[in-house]
């Protein structure tokens, strides 16, 4: 009998923002002191077993950031090519949900099945999609080619928990997006949880702080408790954290752009 598969998993950031602070990012109280600087950080996470890598998402590009203005250093499938992943034969890439900083790099991925939950893709080309407050997180350019690629037959729609391949799931969670999915990995750790924008820093899952940008809040507080439950390991990890780089070790060579989780 074949042994189940276990994971490495490595954070690779491609920018960050230096301009955002607390009451952007928290609800009432929990912002506060509102004005205070907190740097969010833009990662894209490869998850690696034997001869094969799969991607959790697709970050943002450098045209994109000429109308985001944000510190971009580089395009996502440039950094991850930094531990040796190859855009052009990666088979997996996950998207977590169709903001503007998770979907933009998808056509440097040509082979790649992009496995999204279908509850997303269905509120992106919804009603309300356009309505302002949720409008202004994504790019219509990026909308526009998931429903390309979904055409082409290359975008795998799946509702609620899927396994993607032995030994990495994603769980829609809902909260912060209509379809917002949490990645579980088993790993050497036990099942690590990559929470993506489910919990944007640890502070938010930690101290059950639900992030300001949200569709249901009380699904951001369901996604707490379901992502906890989940993490055999104990590790959920923030999705935009710059404590990720203090938490976790860097790979060598790769200092300030690539630690490994598990």
């Amino acid at each position: 009998m074949s042994q189940p598969s276990v994971h490495e998993i490595y954070a690779v950031k491609y920018g960050q923002n230096l301009t955002g602070v607390r009451g952007h990012f928290f609800l009432g109280p929990d912002g506060d002191p509102h004005d205070e600087v907190m740097r969010l950080d833009y990662y894209v996470w490869v998850i690696r077993s034997p001869g094969q890598d799969i991607l959790l998402d697709a970050g943002f590009t450098a045209d994109t950031n000429r109308t985001r203005q944000r510190d971009h250093w580089e395009d996502p499938h440039q950094a991850v090519s930094r531990i040796g992943v190859d855009p052009a034969t990666v088979p997996i890439v996950i998207l977590s949900h169709l903001h503007y900083d998770h979907c933009g790099d998808l056509d440097a991925f040509p082979e790649a099945t992009f496995v999204l939950q279908k509850d997303e893709l269905e509120f992106w080309t919804g009603p309300y999609a356009s309505r302002g407050e949720f409008a202004r997180h994504t790019e219509t350019a990026d909308i526009e080619r998931v429903v390309r690629l979904h055409g082409e037959g290359r975008v795998q729609l799946v509702d609620g928990l899927h396994e993607v391949v032995d030994g990495v799931w994603v769980q829609r969670v809902g909260g912060h997006t209509p379809g917002m999915q949490a990645t579980y990995v088993r790993t050497d750790k036990g099942v690590v949880v990559l929470a993506s924008d489910s919990s944007h820093f640890f502070e938010n899952i930690e101290q059950d702080k639900p992030f300001a940008v949200h569709a249901d809040v009380v699904d951001m507080y369901r996604a707490f408790d379901t992502m906890r439950e989940a993490a055999t390991s104990g590790l959920v990890i923030a999705g935009h954290d710059p404590l990720i780089e203090e938490r976790f070790a860097a790979v060598p060579g790769h200092e300030g752009h690539v630690v490994r989780i598990a």
